[in-house]
């Protein structure tokens, strides 16, 4: 009960943030959006942890609910850091193909002068 306290205003900590960069329009709607559903989910995993334990036993798996959410919380962060890595290497090709754009501007005005 008290992992659930502390968690519950870690929570709430981190949800203050979240409004407070969304009020400041440092965030956009969108990431907002998927943020506070992800806050809100694990809001709900928390407080509905022995229903998770439950059902993760009646599905046949060993492990408890907790164990099973930090398993899909690390599958989550695997998949977000791998697309992540794709924005990174899109943007890295895109600013290569400017900088030898501007490059050949420039090249081409210096040979013109």
């Amino acid at each position: 009960m008290f992992q659930q306290v502390i968690a519950v205003i870690i929570m709430i900590f981190f949800l203050s943030r979240l409004f407070l960069h969304k009020k400041r329009k440092k965030i956009s709607t969108n990431e907002f959006l998927f943020w506070l559903i992800f806050w809100i989910f694990s809001f709900l995993a928390i407080i509905f942890i022995k229903k998770i334990d439950s059902l993760v036993a009646n599905l046949g798996f060993s492990a408890s609910g907790i164990d099973v959410l930090l398993y899909f919380g690390f599958v989550v962060l695997f998949y977000l850091i791998f697309r992540l890595r794709l924005k990174i290497e899109k943007m890295d090709r895109n600013i290569t193909t400017i900088v030898r754009e501007i490059t050949l501007i420039n090249n081409k005005k210096n040979h013109e002068s």
